[in-house]
């Protein structure tokens, strides 16, 4: 029979050569752990979800049903943060954010315009100098570095999935290939969803559309459309009453049916200008966050608003 002090002292060296949970992550996705992808809003943590798929833990940090231009981080998140093996992110969007990347460190970081460059989409020259003149108030969140909505053109966030998929092919070695063949994959779905915007707004009498704010520059740019936003980049800004008057007035002139309105602000101001004018209001959602309900994906809004388009265009 062994003694009883032996058996302890057997244990104990068992327990010691059990592998350490937890520690730094970096090291424990070389190690055989999941990476840590960290996203600052629902489009980024969609593409990391498809492209990491269940080898990869997502954790997103603007929560479902919330503006993510209103973020505040906790310490709790600040620390996911720093432990992130990768964080996926837009500069000037939310600036909790950047001021988090800059002051922590985290292992890796995506900053998505250096993979989608932001461009001129022509929101800014649609509203009234006073919002974007000289003596104009400060720029909002994002808007100082371009219009950020870069994922409302499906072949610009096709490229934020090629960037996410070799950034976790160099974390995770590993599951390089399978973290490729994602990312491809992805990238194809988003190929067939531009050819149906192509195809579905290529005969449409309209071409202009009234938005809530200047969130759809991109996707007017992509199909050939017009934008015309109430108030500008960001959400949060507000609209002068000449701005107002001016949408009212080409909403008459131009024979707009539809004033879209979005589904994290509030809808009052677009549905006022719909009642005034005689147009209807819709929604057509800018995919800022996604429903508290989960329901959908962005792939089944983006064709949600390719419908509610087509319907407010007179397309055939």
């Amino acid at each position: 029979m062994v003694p009883p002090r032996l058996m302890l002292l057997a244990l104990a060296a068992s327990l010691l050569a059990l592998p350490a949970c937890g520690g730094d992550t970096a090291a424990s996705a070389g190690g055989g752990g999941r990476p840590d992808v960290v996203t600052a809003f629902y489009p980024l943590q969609f593409v990391a979800g498809r492209v990491g798929d269940d080898q990869v833990t997502v954790t997103n940090l603007t929560e479902p049903g919330a503006e993510p231009h209103d973020l505040e981080l906790t310490p709790k998140q600040v620390g996911q943060i720093a432990d992130a093996d990768l964080v996926v992110y837009i500069e000037g969007f939310q600036p909790a954010v950047d001021e988090a990347v800059e002051q922590n460190s985290p292992g890796r970081t995506l900053e998505v315009s250096t993979v989608a460059p932001f461009e001129a989409t022509g929101a800014e020259e649609a509203l009234e100098s006073e919002e974007h003149g000289a003596g104009a108030p400060e720029p909002a969140a994002g808007e100082e570095h371009g219009d950020p909505h870069i994922w409302l053109d499906p072949t610009k966030l096709a490229n934020v999935a090629t960037a996410v998929g070799d950034q976790l092919a160099e974390i995770d070695p590993g599951n390089a290939d399978s973290y490729r063949a994602n990312a491809k994959g992805l990238a194809d779905d988003l190929a067939a969803l531009d050819g149906d915007y192509r195809a579905g707004l290529a005969n449409c009498p309209q071409q202009a559309f009234v938005t809530s704010h200047a969130a759809f520059g991109y996707l007017a740019k992509r199909y050939a459309l017009e934008q015309i936003p109430i108030a500008g980049v960001s959400p949060e800004a507000e609209p002068s009453p000449q701005r107002i008057a001016e949408v009212q007035k080409l909403v008459r002139a131009r024979g707009i049916t539809t004033v879209f309105f979005e589904t994290l602000v509030s809808p009052k101001l677009a549905k006022t200008i719909a009642r005034d004018t005689g147009a209807q209001a819709a929604v057509l959602d800018p995919i800022e966050g996604i429903e508290a309900d989960g329901s959908g994906d962005y792939l089944s809004v983006m064709r949600a608003n390719l419908e509610a388009l087509r319907k407010a265009l007179s397309c055939t």
